[in-house]
């Protein structure tokens, strides 16, 4: 049985890893470099795992202390010259997969909680939507137990801007309502 795939040897690993970096708009961890070169069939976690390492000592990748990779200007320039080397659909997929990184890397960048043991043994969870100019919404709630805390802690994180919007049409409507009523 032949497997398919566009994936030929280590330099077509190599390209597609300067490929997908080079359109991350933030530092990638291994694993998450893996996941979003994965759009074809041959590519394995070990070529990913023996890539990387060598593009790091080539100077086209850089890894941070907390061990995550950011393409370098070295590597940016060496993608240019060789992104058209990438096969159309395995490129399409890629570059579907960290547009969809960033927006997702982006939203958490902005969504912010905190788990706090208070005095009595409850705890405190402290929630907060930002947006590109400053904080939205911060928002504070006692939880009795560690469970709950943590189930509010990822409901905020799964429907921030919803709740967000619906405090502001709450409270705007009233605000609205009253002023009416006072006219």
């Amino acid at each position: 049985m032949q497997a398919h795939g566009f994936i030929q040897d280590m330099l077509d690993v190599k390209v597609l890893i300067l490929f997908v970096a080079a359109r991350a708009q933030y530092p990638l961890e291994l694993q998450k470099l893996y996941e979003l070169c994965y759009q074809d069939d041959k590519l394995s976690y070990f070529d990913v795992c023996v890539a990387v390492p060598e593009l790091v000592a080539s100077g086209h990748l850089e890894q941070s202390g907390t061990g995550q990779y950011v393409i370098t200007e070295k590597g940016r320039r060496n993608e240019e010259l060789t992104a058209d080397g990438i096969a159309f659909p395995v490129r399409q997929r890629a570059l579907a997969a960290v547009e969809r990184f960033n927006r997702e890397a982006h939203r958490s960048s902005l969504v912010r909680t905190q788990i706090l043991p208070r005095k009595n043994g409850d705890f405190s969870v402290v929630m907060a939507l930002d947006d590109e100019v400053g904080n939205l919404m911060t928002l504070e709630l006692m939880a009795p137990t560690q469970k709950q805390a943590r189930a509010l802690e990822r409901a905020f994180g799964n429907s921030a801007e919803q709740l967000f919007q619906m405090i502001m049409t709450e409270l705007l409507d009233e605000a609205e309502q009253k002023h009416d009523a006072d006219v």
